[in-house]
């Protein structure tokens, strides 16, 4: 028998994609990770400005959010 056997397998019907859900956290480490990356590119092409102007960019973003998560 071999690995590719298909008798073997544990679930021989498809799942129905409505039952299962997946989990957000592996889109956010992949977003996160992008935009720190992103960054280090700034500041490898800019310098200095490159450091804290994508964080003064931010700060209104970061302020609508604040407010949004203390408006319950």
């Amino acid at each position: 028998m071999t690995l590719a056997d298909p008798t073997l397998s544990h679930d021989a019907a498809p799942k129905d994609k409505a039952t299962s859900s997946k989990s957000p956290d592996g889109l956010i480490l992949l977003v996160v990770l992008v935009l720190l990356v992103l960054w280090g590119l700034s500041i490898f092409a800019f310098g200095v400005p490159g450091l804290y102007m994508p964080a003064v960019a931010a700060v209104p973003v970061i302020w609508v959010v604040l407010l949004m998560i203390s408006r319950t």
